[in-house]
């Protein structure tokens, strides 16, 4: 019983203040005029604008442990309006909110929340965690599996010249190649595009709906100024553009196109995910 109550005591502590360690290292670069920052440096800028984008590997930890730092540091700068996650569908809302309200933490918190296993917990769980114990709300930016198979069999059209030029649906086209080691049969790339774009058009909504200053994070991808969620955001008649946070290993492509700000991590040893494809496809 003590532990229970001890438990709960630090869960709702949490939502007072909570002490900042050091930033995770890096080299962070101000991608507008190629200035090299310092962390401080940059969440003094993160903390102005409205809407902030950081765009990740998703089984990158480094990358994780930057966004814990962000989420904490931001809000002892200024009042955290809200946190939006790519990896939290609209069906997953109603109990983020039931576990928000709760007076203690549950035993099973992943069980709890309906959390996908394609997202490793042991790399979003602290940053759930700690959002779940603050004021602002915890917000669902993706789509919910019906709505993807809806999408890919249907593919829907897109409203916005910006999100519909051939540039950024070449881009993307070539990027869903890549991702599926050019395995992907030509007659559903079309529909996999479709889902791609619907994704990053739900996540801009979600922002532009969402209580700010207000923080989405999401893959690199869906992040890049010049073919994700800001080109939609830009489509939906927004007067002010996000500021994108791109994090990326070293050696990786940042340009000014795709992001502000790069937070270049340490590299890390990759899996071969082609060699796991070729096996799906039966190559």
């Amino acid at each position: 019983m003590r532990a229970i109550w001890l438990l709960a005591v630090l869960w709702l502590a949490g939502c007072q203040h909570v002490a900042v360690a050091p930033p995770p290292a890096g080299e962070i670069l101000d991608l507008r005029n190629g200035q090299v920052l310092t962390a401080q440096q940059l969440l003094m800028r993160l903390a102005e604008p409205e809407r902030v984008i950081v765009g990740e590997q998703h089984d990158n930890a480094d990358h994780h442990a930057v966004q814990l730092w962000l989420l904490q540091a931001l809000g002892e700068q200024r009042p955290q309006g809200s946190l939006l996650l790519e990896m939290l569908t609209p069906e997953q809302q109603s109990k983020v909110d039931q576990v928000r309200r709760a007076a203690a933490p549950p035993a099973d918190l992943p069980a709890a929340l309906a959390w996908q296993d394609g997202w490793d917990w042991n790399l979003y769980g602290p940053i759930v965690r700690f959002a779940l114990t603050q004021p602002y709300p915890l917000l669902a930016a993706n789509l919910d599996t019906a709505e993807i198979h809806t999408f890919y069999r249907n593919p829907p059209v897109l409203k916005g010249e910006r999100s519909n030029a051939a540039s950024v649906k070449s881009t993307l086209l070539e990027q869903i190649s890549d991702s599926h080691c050019g395995l992907l049969p030509e007659s559903q790339m079309p529909a996999m595009l479709a889902v791609q774009q619907q994704r990053d058009r739900r996540m801009a909504e979600r922002l532009l709906a969402a209580p700010t200053p207000s923080l989405l994070l999401a893959g690199a991808w869906h992040a890049r100024k010049d073919v994700g969620v800001p080109v939609h955001v830009e489509d939906l008649g927004a007067t002010e553009a996000p500021t994108v946070l791109m994090l990326a290993e070293q050696g990786s492509e940042a340009t000014a196109a795709m992001a502000d700000y790069v937070w270049f991590t340490p590299v890390t040893p990759k899996q071969d995910y082609c060699e796991q494809m070729r096996k799906q496809f039966g190559k």
